[in-house]
């Protein structure tokens, strides 16, 4: 099995998280979005969306940060995919909603079009714009996150047990950390991600992540 990734990409992170959690037997091999080597052969032949991460294993490819923790917890048959067919659902409830919903203003609404020039919208006034939306409507997901899916008891999205739900959203909320989003107003959302960031490989596949985090402490940026 072979993991086409980039440390710091939002959908790459929860994937090598659950595998280096669950000490899955699975090689990786970094597409250099930097350099744009996405765009570039061989990788634009093997995967025409052009994004990652990408699994293959052997002869199979399959790409979709959520699609990719549902496979891996079904081959390897882990419990954070529930068999019960309610508590599978749920799960499925709550990655959709990550991915239709929060991850649409959170991610291409409020941080990317700060975070990467070619997600900057063409003039001053369409980007000042789009981030604020984006600011607002995160604003609301966030609320609905804190309050509905996680709620003052539960210890993660689905409950107490984690799931691929909770490997898949933290990789999406913790994106705002890049910009210095304080999520001081959505409690349980801190405790669920305090949760998470106990993981004990947490620190390892996030290294990354936080060197970009510590690369832009001086960019300015409009945030939460």
């Amino acid at each position: 099995m072979k993991l086409y990734m980039h440390p710091i990409s939002m959908t790459s992170r929860p994937v090598r998280l659950f595998i280096a959690e669950k000490g899955l037997k699975a090689g990786e091999e970094i597409v250099d979005l930097m350099t744009g080597a996405h765009f570039q052969e061989p990788y634009a032949s093997l995967n025409p969306n052009k994004l990652v991460p990408m699994l293959e294993d052997d002869g199979f490819k399959l790409t979709e940060s959520s699609a990719i923790l549902k496979y891996l917890a079904d081959k390897f048959d882990l419990p954070e995919y529930p068999k019960d067919l309610k508590k599978r659902a749920k799960v499925n409830e709550v990655m959709d909603w990550l991915d239709t919903n929060f991850y649409r203003e959170w991610g291409y609404g409020l941080c990317y079009p700060q975070l990467f020039p070619h997600l900057k919208r063409p003039t001053e006034e369409s980007q000042k714009v789009t981030v604020e939306w984006g600011k607002e409507q995160s604003k609301r997901w966030l609320q609905v996150l804190n309050d509905h899916w996680i709620g003052p008891k539960n210890q993660y999205l689905c409950g107490d047990e984690i799931t691929i739900a909770d490997y898949f959203g933290a990789g999406l909320v913790t994106l705002g950390e890049l910009i210095r989003c304080d999520l001081g107003a959505y409690p349980n959302v801190v405790r669920w991600l305090d949760n998470m960031k106990k993981l004990k490989t947490w620190p390892q596949v996030n290294e990354a992540f936080y060197g970009l985090a510590g690369h832009l402490k001086d960019q300015p940026f409009v945030a939460l």
